[in-house]
């Protein structure tokens, strides 16, 4: 159970890093893997309400001893295929790519097997976790600069995400260990080309702060600050 100090710092980075554009109609799907089966049962549903005629996700099987494992013996990519598909997704209008390690691999690999099957597109509609919003947006804006990216994600509120165990070992202080890495990779990546940058607001990096001095560790990357 967080501490109401914790909670409240918390959800200051969930707001930051959440986009909450508006959800149009795209020319593709795109589907970033990850550990939280919520995120393909979204895009099956943006599916079935004609949002895009066709579905392209991404995500191997990167992480094995850290904070993202999945402990699935499929990729990302193969079991979220699988989740779409019972969730009303014809299979022949899925795309999977099966090898990316990480979120700029997501955009160009994907790339890369959409352009062998001839798949032209010009918006997409990327669904990813709600706190993978802003770095999802940072990278395929890098990534596909010509394109039009509009990012969505499940609609679960702040309280409810931390709530709910997306995955077995997936606890609240997990998320929010999480979110404090992709905070910070926003920033790094944003300096050395991987993403666009973001600017960051001072409160955001006080909330960060905070949090790093409370421990909230275990996602970060050595020897970088906010």
């Amino acid at each position: 159970m967080l501490n109401e100090k914790t909670s409240q710092l918390a959800r200051i980075i969930w707001d930051y890093m959440k986009l909450t554009q508006p959800i149009i109609d795209a020319d593709l799907l795109f589907i970033l893997g990850s550990h939280d089966l919520r995120v393909p049962e979204y895009a099956a549903t943006l599916y079935r309400k004609g949002r895009a005629p066709r579905l392209i996700v991404s995500g191997g099987m990167a992480h094995h001893d850290d904070l993202l494992k999945t402990g699935w013996e499929k990729t990302e990519a193969e079991l979220f295929r699988d989740v779409m598909i019972e969730h009303g997704v014809p299979d022949d209008r899925i795309f999977i790519e099966t090898k990316a390690r990480n979120t700029g691999e997501n955009f160009s690999l994907s790339k890369s097997v959409l352009d062998k099957n001839a798949i032209t597109f010009d918006r997409v509609l990327v669904v990813t976790k709600p706190y993978m919003e802003r770095r999802a947006f940072a990278t395929g804006k890098k990534q596909w600069p010509d394109k039009e990216l509009i990012v969505t994600s499940p609609p679960i509120a702040f309280d409810d995400y931390l709530s709910h165990n997306v995955n077995g070992d997936t606890t609240p202080e997990g998320v929010i260990n999480i979110m404090m890495g992709d905070l910070q990779r926003i920033e790094m990546y944003g300096k050395n080309g991987f993403q666009i940058p973001q600017e960051i607001p001072e409160y955001v990096r006080d909330a960060w702060r905070q949090l790093k001095r409370l421990g909230y560790t275990q996602h970060l990357l050595p020897d970088a600050e906010l």
